[in-house]
C-alpha cells in the first residue's frame, strides 16, 4: 500500500477496523466518517478488495458487508489504540502523532490477544453469543458459553460483561484470561440481554469525603475537585466496587482504615446494600466479615 496517499489508507484502516471489531460495514459508514458520497465510498470498498478480496462478504438481505469466515486484518491494530477507537470514538487508526511535551501514562500490565477483543466487540455489536476457554481462578479452565454486552475497564483491567450460559447469570470476565474465543450463530435469547442485567441497570449515587484520618484534608478536597460537603459520583452497580477499589476508597462504617493511601471515605456506605461486588470495596462489610 506504499503507493496509497495518507487519507486512502485511512479509509482502508477504517473499512478493516468495522470488520474485524464490529462485524459489520455499510458504505454510509464511510461516508459519515469521512464525509465521501456514496460513489467514493464504493471506490473504498473496491480498493479494500484490491488487497482483501477474500476479507469481506455482502449481506443482500441486510445490505451490509461482514467479515467472512477466512478474515485476516490487513492493518497491524494497536491493542490499546483499537480499545480508544471502541470506547471514545474512532480517530486516527493508522498512525498517531508523537508526544508534543514530554509525557508519561501508566501502562496496563495486562495486555490481551487482540483476535479474542474483536470476538468479543462483534458479539457485543451484532448480539451473538460466543465460545470461550476461560480460566478462573477459583475452577480453574473451562469452556463457557457467553453472550457479552459491555466492554468495562476496572482502572487496572479490562473486563468484559456478559450473561453466562453455564451460570446462568451476568458476569464479568477478564479478557487476558480467554485463552480462545468463536462466535457461535445463535444469538442473544431475551433473558440474556443488557436490558435484563440488573447490576448493570441500576445505579448508585456514592458519597466520597476526604477521610477523617488524614491531617492536611484541604489537599485531598484539591486533588479530586470535591466542592460542598461530599464528591458524589453515580455509578452502574456493575462496576461500583471496581473504582471504589481502585480510588482506595475506605468503606467501612466508621472510618477505620489506616493509611496514607486512603484518601477517602464512603460516607454513605448503605448505598453498596445488594451491589454483588461491593466485596472487593476497602473496608466492606458483608454479612458479618471484612474485605
Amino acid at each position: 500500500m506504499d503507493s496509497l496517499s495518507r487519507s486512502q489508507c485511512e479509509r482502508l484502516a477504517f473499512i478493516d477496523f468495522r470488520l474485524y471489531f464490529l462485524g459489520e460495514l455499510r458504505r454510509s459508514d464511510i461516508s459519515e466518517k469521512f464525509g465521501v458520497g456514496p460513489a467514493g465510498a464504493t471506490r473504498d470498498i473496491a480498493l479494500y478488495r484490491k488487497y482483501a478480496a477474500d476479507n469481506l462478504v455482502f449481506d443482500q438481505t441486510k445490505k451490509i458487508y461482514g467479515p467472512s469466515i477466512v478474515f485476516s486484518p490487513v492493518f497491524s491494530h494497536s491493542l490499546q489504540r483499537a480499545l480508544g477507537a471502541l470506547t471514545e470514538g474512532f480517530g486516527d487508526i493508522v498512525s498517531s502523532l508523537p508526544p508534543q511535551i514530554n509525557c508519561i501514562i501508566p501502562a496496563f500490565l495486562n495486555d490481551f490477544d487482540i483476535d479474542n477483543l474483536s470476538t468479543v466487540t462483534r458479539a457485543i455489536k451484532t448480539g451473538k453469543a460466543i465460545k470461550i476457554r476461560y480460566l478462573s481462578k477459583s475452577s480453574g479452565w473451562s469452556e463457557r458459553e457467553i453472550i457479552p454486552s459491555a466492554l468495562v475497564n476496572s482502572g487496572k483491567r479490562w473486563h468484559v460483561r456478559a450473561y453466562d450460559r453455564k451460570r446462568s447469570e451476568f458476569r464479568d470476565f477478564i479478557l487476558s484470561r480467554i485463552s480462545e474465543s468463536r462466535l457461535l450463530e445463535d444469538c442473544s435469547a431475551r433473558h440474556e440481554t443488557i436490558e435484563n442485567d440488573d447490576q448493570w441497570n441500576r445505579w448508585v449515587e456514592l458519597h466520597l469525603v476526604p477521610h477523617p484520618g488524614q491531617k492536611y484534608k484541604e489537599a485531598i478536597v484539591m486533588d479530586y475537585g470535591i466542592t460542598g460537603k461530599s464528591l458524589r459520583i453515580k455509578l452502574r452497580a456493575a462496576v461500583a466496587g471496581y473504582y471504589l477499589r481502585f480510588w482506595n476508597v475506605d468503606c467501612t462504617m466508621d472510618y477505620s482504615l489506616d493509611g496514607l493511601e486512603y484518601d477517602l471515605w464512603l460516607s454513605n456506605p448503605l448505598e453498596l446494600y445488594g451491589v454483588k461486588n461491593a466485596l472487593i470495596a476497602p473496608g466492606y462489610v458483608v454479612q458479618g466479615s471484612q474485605v
